[in-house]
């Protein structure tokens, strides 16, 4: 599934592309996605202007004058700018949007998990989003919010760092990754993090997204940027994915065990 950075890849992939751009036609092939397209969008979209373009959690949330343009790329999804001579739409391409300049932005999704919704109004108080916890890279995601926020979990810590209600978008590959960089074992109790283990922990967390999002993201699937491209952060992972290769720092085999249904991938020396 691509998680925050690969979400992010798309936004500023896109986003220079269509905003300040005007819709001139909208086409949906496969209305059926998790949820409904709704059947008007063409019709509301035609004539109206791009905005802004920005990220909220694992969405993309694409302004208008009158509404926003959600979008979920769900477990297989992404969306590719096309300038001129597009190639004739596939069997996943599910929705084509194309720009008074010529521009297309295309959605494809062979698993068809993920969503195109159009929002009236102010996009915060949706149902899916308004319940939705800090963004990990903004000022909001500090040592002293984890701290408060783990007082009372004693499920495992990669499990609360996952809850989107606590921080969004901090899905399995990168937990897995900033635990390892912050040597703090995944299944230990949250609420039993010191003050100074959350500032190491929300420094990780950060650390590794950015990276994560100036390498564009993970491989994940068949996941690619705007541009068909790969990511190419899987190149750094550490842990995830590496069951009994050497840790980098110490030389023991890592280890893999499931918290909350997730694979997870650890250093039983490193990490505790």
């Amino acid at each position: 599934m691509p998680e925050l950075p690969e979400v992010e890849t798309t936004l500023r992939g896109i986003a220079p592309h269509i905003i300040n751009q005007t819709v001139a036609t909208v086409t949906i092939r496969q209305p059926k996605l998790r949820w409904q397209i709704p059947p008007e969008l063409p019709e509301t979209l035609r004539g109206l202007a791009v905005r802004e373009c920005r990220r909220r959690a694992k969405y993309l949330l694409i302004r208008f004058d009158t509404g926003v343009l959600l979008v979920h790329l769900g477990m297989s999804g992404s969306l590719r700018i096309w300038q001129g001579n597009a190639p004739e739409a596939g069997k996943h391409d599910h929705v084509d949007i194309v720009f008074a300049n010529g521009t297309l932005l295309r959605y494809h999704d062979p698993r068809r998990f993920g969503a195109v919704l159009w929002l009236a109004g102010a996009a915060e108080h949706h149902d899916l989003l308004k319940n939705l916890g800090v963004e990990p890279l903004s000022d909001d995601f500090t040592a002293d919010y984890l701290f408060q926020a783990l007082q009372k979990r004693s499920s495992p810590i990669k499990t609360v760092l996952m809850d989107n209600k606590i921080v969004v978008g901090v899905g399995n590959i990168y937990a897995n990754e900033s635990l390892f960089q912050a040597a703090i074992a995944p299944q230990r109790a949250a609420k039993s993090l010191s003050k100074p283990e959350c500032a190491t922990l929300t420094a990780a967390v950060k650390q590794i997204l950015r990276r994560a999002i100036e390498t564009g993201g993970s491989t994940l699937r068949d996941f690619v940027n705007s541009e068909g491209k790969s990511g190419y952060f899987q190149q750094e992972y550490k842990v995830y994915g590496r069951t009994n290769q050497p840790c980098p720092s110490c030389g023991t085999p890592i280890a893999k065990t499931v918290i909350g249904q997730r694979g997870t991938f650890y250093c039983p020396n490193c990490q505790r």
